[in-house]
Parts: C-alpha cells; sequence; structure tokens
C-alpha cells in the first residue's frame, strides 16, 4: 500500500513539475513582441508594464536585435517609476556592455540625472526639505558623471543641460556648508563655522552663499577677537555685494553680535529669517 501511495506521489510530483515547464515555456512570447509591448506601454505612460517587459527581453533574448535599445528604455523607464537606484544601475550596465555605443552619452547623463535626484527621495517631491540637511554624497556623484559626459562628449546634446546642473550642484553643495556653519554657531564653535564660511568662499566662490559666507566670517572672526580679519571679510562683502543687508543705510557693517539686544548669532547671519533659538 506504501508502494503504490509513494508511486502515486512521484507521478504527480513529475506531472506537475511537467506543467509548470510547459507553462514557463508557453509565457515566453518573441522578441519583437516584448519590445513593442514595452514601447506601447511607454507611449502610454505605464513605465512598470514597460519595466517588465524590457526586463523579460533581457532575460529571455540578451543579445538579440533589441538587445541595446532595451537596455536604453529600461534606464528611462526605471528613472521614470522613480527607481533612481535601479536607473542608475541599469546605465552603469549599459557603459559596461556598450562602451563604444553611439548612445553611451545618453546613459552617463541619465546615470548623472540619476544621482542627482537620489538624495531628494520622493517625500521631497511633495514636502519642503532643506537642502542643506540632505548628504553631499550623491551630488558629488552627480557631478563627476556630468564632468565625464562634458569630457568625453562635449558635442553631446545633453551638455547643456549638464552643465547647468553642475551649477546647480555648486550651489547645493555651498548651501550645505553654510548649514552646517549655522549649526556650529547656535553652539558658539565660532572657529568651526569660521572654517566652513572661509570653505565656501575658498572652493564655491561663484554661488550665492558666499555672501552669508562672508558675514559668517566677519561675525565669528570679531567673536574670536581677531578684528583685522573680521575687517577683511567686511572689505570683501562691501565690494562684491554692496547692498547686503548686513550693512546699515550708512553703509556701515552692523555689529550684531554683541550688541544690547543680545541676538543669536544664527540670528544674524540669516537675516533674522532663523530666530533666536
Amino acid at each position: 500500500m506504501r508502494s503504490v501511495v509513494r508511486s502515486l506521489l512521484l507521478t504527480t510530483m513529475v506531472v506537475l513539475v511537467s506543467a509548470c515547464a510547459s507553462n514557463q515555456q508557453e509565457e515566453v512570447l518573441p522578441e519583437k513582441t516584448y519590445y513593442e509591448n514595452a514601447r506601447e506601454a511607454m507611449n502610454s505612460g505605464n513605465f512598470t508594464e514597460a519595466e517588465e517587459n524590457l526586463d523579460a527581453l533581457e532575460t529571455y533574448y540578451p543579445f538579440g536585435r533589441y538587445a541595446e535599445q532595451a537596455q536604453l528604455d529600461l534606464i528611462f523607464a526605471r528613472y521614470q517609476n522613480l527607481d533612481l537606484e535601479g536607473a542608475r544601475a541599469a546605465a552603469d550596465r549599459f557603459l559596461r556592455l556598450n562602451p563604444q555605443s553611439d548612445h553611451a552619452d545618453y546613459a552617463l547623463y541619465m546615470r548623472g540625472l540619476a544621482s542627482y535626484n537620489l538624495d531628494l527621495g520622493l517625500a521631497a517631491r511633495y514636502f519642503p526639505i532643506d537642502v542643506g540637511a540632505r548628504s553631499p554624497g550623491e551630488q558629488e556623484q552627480a557631478f563627476r558623471d556630468f564632468s565625464e559626459l562634458l569630457n568625453r562628449y562635449p558635442e553631446s546634446q545633453y551638455v547643456a543641460d549638464a552643465r547647468q546642473r553642475m551649477v546647480a550642484i555648486r550651489n547645493r553643495m555651498a548651501e550645505l556648508e553654510i548649514y552646517t556653519a549655522r549649526y556650529y554657531i547656535k553652539r558658539s564653535a565660532y572657529v568651526a563655522a569660521n572654517n566652513r564660511a572661509r570653505y565656501v568662499v575658498e572652493n564655491f566662490p561663484t554661488t550665492p552663499s558666499v555672501e552669508e559666507a562672508l558675514v559668517i566670517m566677519a561675525e565669528t572672526f570679531r567673536a574670536l577677537e581677531l578684528p583685522e580679519d573680521s575687517q577683511d571679510a567686511i572689505a570683501l562683502l562691501k565690494q562684491n555685494f554692496p547692498e547686503s543687508k548686513a550693512f546699515n543705510p550708512q553703509g556701515e557693517f552692523e555689529a550684531n553680535l554683541l550688541n544690547a539686544e543680545s541676538r543669536s548669532l544664527s540670528n544674524v547671519v540669516t537675516f533674522g529669517l532663523m530666530g533666536d533659538d
């Protein structure tokens, strides 16, 4: 009796395995069908369905006639699906498999674009998040990707946008330094705050954050009893930002750090925007 049951179980398992294998074989569509399905889905804005078809195309036809285009489409589909890490991984793979492709500039641009937006996250697309509070790691990677694009493909159609984003990245990096300087100022760590501000002036001289960096330098030098250095910072501020709110109507730099109101330095260097906490 046991042998009969065992035989029935074995027969059933064989039938099930065969059926599964048969079903899998039946589910594999022609290469062109996957590609056309993916393109149709992308054209209709259904990037999830497009990604599924492109993944299947790469799985079943990795060296087919649509392989290179499918890899490019997969980068775009993942990016549109907000799968930024996946988009960057797909771009990496394309560049590794097709280093001489005529579309390598696009893959490099999309890799930079994914990194450019990766630290923002989905939440930041809908809720305001201080740019200075975010990690600079992905911005640095994006800057490297865009720099490589400019160096390797100076005639690419993506160069103009990449160059603008590089400017934005430098602005973000400078804002991060100012954000950190404010943090130190709130804790009366004036040397550390001064170092951060000086870094902005020396390394990001064309960014909007330079004005506030010079104000921080002037105030922290004064707090550290370095009047000559403070005057140098004020002179630079006046030369480059004569209309700065740090100057009173008579053009004099306001000594707000030690005045009678005892305003916090965080309030002074942000022109009253941060309060006195």
